[in-house]
């Protein structure tokens, strides 16, 4: 099949619409209904009286749009972290601000029903049962774009604090604990005293395995001397803060994606192969490349759950020379690449405003949901791609 998946925009100016992250479920179990974020401005970090709307998407009435309630805790690359509720059927998740603390909301959509938990949540376990949050307002002094505004850093100049960190929040209950500070991240694998001289640390990017027993998470340090720079190590451990494991020290690791619940894929510097999407094995200090010469550039990269969810890929790249972006389907059983589209990114959609296309997959792996702002906004569109998985 050689040509492109058309393109079905679902939402509508002259208010932007979009998802954020990859790694979080869009489609509900019926794949009816699709997530979406709405803000009335574009351009600029938002400030902590700035509301964003969350909303459901129904792909049976022509993509009609309903409003479920607001957020004043969110950014441009990961909104606030709106998603379906592991092992439900009708319940959506997303992060705010109240009363002077992040907090998160479960909202049942057919019933109506409603309860706010007094922790802010970056991803949920498959099973359903917990959540685990790094510090947002450290996150948001050290890394602008990822963070939320509204609540100060309450260690702004201390290295690690002993006092924050990652919390673990039981979703049934809203029970939350810290279960690894940033001191015990300095403890870890310790380096040099001259190695975190001047560092301040933070963590970011945290994803549970599939049979959710354990997560990911970026350890994240900066030096004065790096200015908008840092550093970062990449730690893998147990649900309840136990089994802690280094699996990546060499500085330069970034998007990742569990492929099962032994292996992450991720675009890393090793010292065999330099920059490549590597297999890493968790526990273990086994790696293999993967993508051959046909995946080689960093993106934003998932698996499709077709034979088993180890067989496709579905991933994009940030803006070419000319300035577009390309989502793949990447086939690891034959190394084949296939192209899914061409889309144009404006020139001021870049740094913390860029707009990836972040491409997220249906249950069934047949739909692909993007952000893009090819059309002169950031908008939400769907893709059929069951014929390429049937070449």
């Amino acid at each position: 099949m050689s040509t492109l998946p058309p393109l079905r925009r679902l939402t509508q100016g002259p208010k932007f619409h979009w998802f954020g992250y990859y790694d979080k479920e869009q489609f509900d179990p019926t794949g009816r209904f699709v997530l979406g974020m709405e803000t009335g401005f574009e351009g600029r970090t938002p400030q902590p009286e700035d509301v964003l709307t969350v909303g459901v998407i129904d792909l049976e009435e022509k993509d009609s749009w309903t409003p479920l309630g607001t957020t004043r805790a969110w950014n441009w690359q990961q909104g606030c972290m709106l998603q379906w509720v592991p092992k439900t059927k009708s319940t959506v998740m997303w992060n705010d601000r109240e009363e002077g603390r992040f907090v998160s909301h479960f909202l049942d959509i057919q019933t109506g029903k409603k309860r706010t938990l007094p922790a802010p949540l970056y991803t949920l376990s498959p099973d359903g049962k917990w959540g685990v949050a790094p510090d947002f307002r450290r996150l948001n002094d050290c890394r602008p774009g990822y963070g939320y505004n509204g609540l100060p850093d309450p260690n702004p100049h201390k290295q690690a604090p002993e006092d924050a960190g990652i919390w673990r929040t039981e979703l049934k209950t809203g029970k939350t604990e810290l279960i690894f500070s940033f001191a015990d991240a300095l403890k870890a694998w310790p380096q040099d005293e001259k190695a975190w001289a001047g560092t301040k640390h933070w963590f970011n990017h945290l994803l549970f395995s599939p049979n959710s027993q354990r997560f990911i998470f970026l350890h994240r340090w900066r030096k004065p001397s790096q200015g908008a720079g840092f550093s970062t190590r990449v730690f893998t451990m147990g649900g309840e803060g136990n089994d802690l494991h280094l699996l990546y020290p060499y500085n330069r690791f970034s998007h990742f994606i569990w492929r099962d619940s032994t292996h992450i894929t991720a675009w890393a510097h090793l010292p065999s192969h330099e920059f490549k999407f590597y297999l890493f094995t968790d526990k273990t200090d086994k790696t293999e490349p993967i993508g051959g010469d046909v995946m080689t550039s960093d993106g934003h990269l998932t698996y499709l759950p077709q034979e088993g969810g180890k067989r496709w890929i579905v991933n994009d790249t940030y803006p070419d020379k000319e300035g577009f972006q390309h989502p793949y389907l990447f086939d690891t059983k034959s190394g084949k690449r296939t192209e899914l589209g061409k889309l144009l990114a404006p020139p001021a959609y870049r740094a913390e405003f860029r707009c990836d296309l972040h491409l997220r997959h249906s249950r069934d792996g047949k739909k692909l949901c993007l952000d893009s702002a090819h059309e002169n906004g950031r908008q939400l569109y769907l893709m059929e791609i069951g014929d390429f998985l049937a070449q």
